[in-house]
């Protein structure tokens, strides 16, 4: 890991390339009714300029996929792990029978550039370009830049074509980012918190155990795919398990699923982890069961190490 990237995420604003992730275009006049009627927020409320975030569910209300849906003036754009894009882009096109909607899969030809920090703003200043709120973008020569961030900070999503990538990276840079990778922002996001599909979300998942539904799922819209189990969840108050922030003693991150237990009783497992200088110890993602959560302080991690809770760290 790069020190100077890794601080300059955290201090003041560094610029990353996530052109791994996956975008899908839908078009047609029905192309806000569709997407309402399979995500979790509501997205016939979103205006040209607006975007939000929100689950993919299957019947079962398990997490299919997370995604930022843009809102233009004549498509909904959807920014997910590349890995979602091609099955989600399946998933849209069997429920599309008489709706006047079209899904088009365009991850091999987009390319994404991150701009996040807390000076991040004053980058964008410099580049003439009116810094977007959260959740909002602005056009960007022919295509947007958006308030979207990866890692918690304040941060800023460039969407442009695949061949534009890297001169747009080094023109971010020029303007008073410093160049970091995945190593950096990584451990950035796990310092705030903040899990990634696929990593610290999967198909096992249900929205309430993910601690984003307060983000993800809108609760006034009409019916998903994947509602009823929603409903059910909360009417009953909680999910049995939650996905925490854990602060564990050491410089080594235990393995992806590493075991949680209390008194030899297991209680969870670590989905992420990793070495964070600014606390000086491994900062992870987990899930516990939320009677655990509730009476246990610490925990112990499969491989010898402990573990304790913690909020939002390297602050």
């Amino acid at each position: 890991m790069q020190t100077e990237a890794y601080q300059a995420l955290r201090e003041s604003a560094g610029v990353f390339d996530l052109s791994g992730r996956g975008h899908l275009r839908v078009t047609g006049e029905d192309r806000a009714r569709l997407l309402h009627a399979m995500t979790t927020n509501h997205i016939q409320a979103l205006q040209p300029g607006a975007a939000c975030y929100a689950f993919f569910l299957n019947a079962q209300g398990k997490v299919l996929a997370d995604v930022n849906v843009i809102a233009t003036e004549t498509s909904l754009l959807l920014d997910l792990e590349a890995e979602r894009a091609q099955p989600m882009y399946e998933h849209l096109d069997r429920f599309i029978i008489a709706d006047d909607a079209e899904v088009t899969n365009l991850t091999d030809h987009v390319s994404v550039i991150a701009l996040e920090g807390p000076q991040a703003p004053a980058v964008m200043e410099r580049m003439g370009i009116d810094a977007p709120e959260e959740f909002r973008w602005v056009d960007w020569r022919t295509w947007v830049v958006a308030g979207l961030s990866a890692t918690g900070e304040r941060g800023f999503r460039f969407f442009m074509p695949r061949a534009e990538g890297p001169g747009v990276m080094s023109w971010i840079a020029g303007a008073g980012a410093t160049m970091a990778s995945f190593d950096e922002w990584n451990v950035v996001r796990l310092e705030r918190g903040v899990p990634r599909y696929g990593v610290d979300i999967t198909e096992r998942e249900i929205p309430h155990e993910t601690r984003l539904v307060e983000h993800a799922v809108s609760f006034s819209k009409g019916c998903y795919l994947g509602q009823e189990i929603v409903e059910r969840v909360r009417s009953r108050g909680h999910a049995n398990r939650a996905l925490v922030n854990l602060l564990l003693m050491g410089h080594t991150a235990p393995a992806p699923r590493a075991k949680l237990s209390v008194d030899d009783q297991a209680v969870g497992e670590i989905t992420s982890a990793a070495f964070s200088p600014s606390v000086g110890a491994v900062v992870a993602l987990g899930y516990v069961r939320v009677e655990a959560i509730q009476r246990a302080v610490h925990f112990e991690v499969e491989g010898g190490l402990s573990a304790g809770l913690a909020g939002k760290l390297g602050s």
